[in-house]
């Protein structure tokens, strides 16, 4: 679903000057490596162009020495992404590891009761994002790293995202990019033409699009999202503009619903001073990771 060309004018895609925000960004990794005092970052590499663009930046931020980029393939996952993700590992440099979840995610599927009927589909997606994040968990103590989340604001606004699995990380750098402000910035770091060109998947399942389980492109989305969230627009003057009435109450819907997957889980508040509520410190303590 695109939105007709009217629409198109009065509701601009998001802009991005990509050649500052990459020194932003990277500005920003580097600050969380100071205030943390770690030195390597971990992140999982699919092939695509989000996980892409997060190492491209954490190479430039930390150094390709200090960067672990994690393949985590499952049984139905596209022998492309292994090639496009194996692209940005020769582009950059940097260390990787090949984990294969399929023999941690088949026992635990046929515990649950998940089958390959297509209902299940979603289900068997999320075991499989949350095995993913246990591997690179798991290599992130091994490596001494922080996790790089790879969420796209796109993806997050929606709900297009598994709790606890691709959402984990210990900072998002691309967390406020729109899906379409991010190609802008895969293009600026140079990311192949091969993964900027291929349709946004996230590899779950043979044919599976992003596009095709929202209902519509990433264009139109974040021109949608661009209104309601930035631009503060009500619905009705989405309409007014000419964006699609049910894609825009679609978008709304998903925005609001979804705001608890963005929240971090609410405290009953019995004490005086509750952790995360009125008991909170700065994310950097004197002596918070010494070295040895």
């Amino acid at each position: 679903m695109t939105a007709p060309p009217a629409a198109r004018e009065a509701t601009p895609l998001p802009e991005i000057d990509a050649p500052q925000a990459v020194p932003v960004i990277i500005g920003f990794i580097r600050g969380q490596m100071e205030q943390t005092g770690f030195k390597r970052i971990v992140v999982g590499l699919s092939g695509g162009v989000d996980s892409a663009t997060v190492a491209y930046l954490c190479a430039k931020a930390v150094g390709p020495e200090n960067l672990l980029a994690v393949r985590m393939p499952y049984r139905s996952s596209s022998p492309e992404s292994e090639t496009d993700a194996l692209r940005v590992v020769t582009a950059l440099g940097c260390a990787t590891e090949r984990v294969e979840i399929t023999p941690m995610v088949e026992p635990l599927l046929e515990g649950i009761g998940s089958s390959d009927v297509p209902e299940s589909n979603v289900r068997r997606g999320n075991v499989m994002a949350r095995q993913r994040m246990v591997v690179l968990y798991d290599r992130s103590a091994s490596f001494d790293a922080l996790v790089a989340g790879t969420s796209n604001k796109t993806e997050m606004l929606l709900g297009y995202s598994t709790q606890h699995g691709d959402m984990a990380c210990a900072f998002a750098p691309i967390g406020d990019l729109y899906k379409s402000q991010l190609r802008a910035v895969a293009a600026e770091l140079g990311v192949p033409e091969e993964i900027l060109e291929k349709p946004p998947s996230a590899d779950l399942w043979p044919g599976q699009t992003d596009e095709g389980e929202l209902g519509a492109t990433y264009d139109a989305l974040d021109r949608i999202l661009y209104a309601l969230v930035d631009r503060r627009w009500t619905r009705a003057r989405c309409v007014a503009a000419g964006l699609d009435a049910s894609l825009v109450e679609t978008v709304a819907r998903r925005v609001a619903r979804f705001e608890y997957k963005r929240q971090t889980p609410p405290v009953a508040k019995i004490s005086l001073r509750t952790a995360g509520i009125d008991h909170l410190y700065p994310r950097r303590r004197p002596g918070s990771r010494r070295e040895v």
